[in-house]
């Protein structure tokens, strides 16, 4: 994992009254609401004797209380209430849990991963393109795969006539020209596609597209979010939550903002979703093969020109982690 970032870890939606438990990051978590409705995340385990505090409670106060001798936690980690030693009795600074940061936005829950957040933390990037007068289909789907290989797959170009012969890749556009990639920033990265039947002529390369930036393109936002811009009306968003080393569930939305009216905008947008997933699990089929699991810079692999999508991402990936690398070592 890339640290000192942002990553989406959960849905809105999955964090109601009660605490809720998952691993992400290879990590045990738990998320829970307070009393104003801010979500709080820690590591799910208890201070005093390592229970899973998700299997405790939400207490009418926004604590989240420990199931195995009552023990309160604030969203900082600290614990506010040692029942045994009576609710007036001072607690230690030292009882405490790993707290994490949280953001709320776009119906998607962010967590900083990282030990020291700065003081200046400045709220996750998303996509700006998607306006209010969008809504969505969603479907949470598991993958036997490093998030890293799930991302990589959706930034490929040259799979779609193989891997989604019988879908969006017909027509046997086996050539690739380009691809086009255009940073913005140094976390966002759009990939301009332009594939097309072989006939006979070696591919170009990109500086040889002319006008590139049109239509039809990728997007890509550190570390974990994706889009799919078909065109100003539909997209195909995608969030790669990291379970541990061997395991994803890429959180999947496909938006559109051409069905308006109440009923028929949800019954669109459900509707939608099978079709999508099933073009995911064509991908799912393939990616869990891969070795090794997860990807770098470096990995024994002969690329060509059509995978310099995926070489831009695995560049500031690693530069990414040297950079993280480095704080932490300054730091001690």
């Amino acid at each position: 994992m890339i640290p000192n970032q942002w990553y989406v870890l959960l849905d809105s939606q999955q964090v109601k009254d009660e605490p809720v438990g998952v691993t992400r990051m290879g990590e045990k978590m738990v998320f829970w609401r307070d009393d104003t409705g801010k979500v709080g995340c820690l590591r799910d385990k208890c201070v005093h004797r390592g229970a899973q505090m998700s299997k405790g409670k939400v207490l009418d106060n926004g604590r989240l209380q420990c199931p195995f001798h009552g023990f309160q936690y604030n969203s900082s980690g600290a614990v506010q209430v040692i029942p045994a030693n009576g609710k007036h009795t001072p607690v230690p600074a030292h009882f405490r849990v790993h707290s994490y940061p949280t953001y709320e936005a776009h119906s998607f829950l962010w967590v900083w991963w990282g030990e020291k957040p700065p003081a200046d933390l400045k709220p996750p990037r998303f996509f700006d393109n998607i306006g209010a007068g969008f809504s969505y289909g969603r479907v949470y789907d598991p993958w036997d795969a490093h998030y890293s290989r799930v991302i990589e797959n959706q930034l490929d170009v040259v799979h779609l006539p193989f891997v989604h012969y019988n879908t969006i890749g017909r027509g046997g556009r086996t050539l690739v020209d380009g691809p086009v990639v255009k940073w913005d920033g140094d976390d966002k990265f759009y990939v301009y596609v332009f594939n097309r039947v072989d006939d006979g002529t070696p591919p170009r390369k990109p500086e040889e597209i002319p006008n590139p930036e049109r239509g039809f393109r990728l997007e890509f936002i550190f570390p974990n979010l994706w889009q799919n811009h078909i065109a100003d009306q539909t997209r195909v968003l995608a969030a790669f939550v990291p379970v541990d080393e061997a395991h994803t569930i890429l959180y999947l939305r496909f938006y559109q903002n051409v069905m308006r009216l109440p009923l028929l905008r949800e019954l669109f947008n459900r509707l939608a979703m099978p079709f999508n997933q099933y073009i995911a699990h064509q991908d799912r089929r393939v990616v869990t093969t891969q070795q090794p699991k997860p990807s770098a810079l470096r990995i024994g692999e002969q690329l060509i020109q059509g995978d310099r999508p995926i070489v831009e991402y695995r560049r500031r990936r690693r530069a990414l982690q040297e950079e993280a690398a480095r704080q932490k070592q300054a730091e001690t």
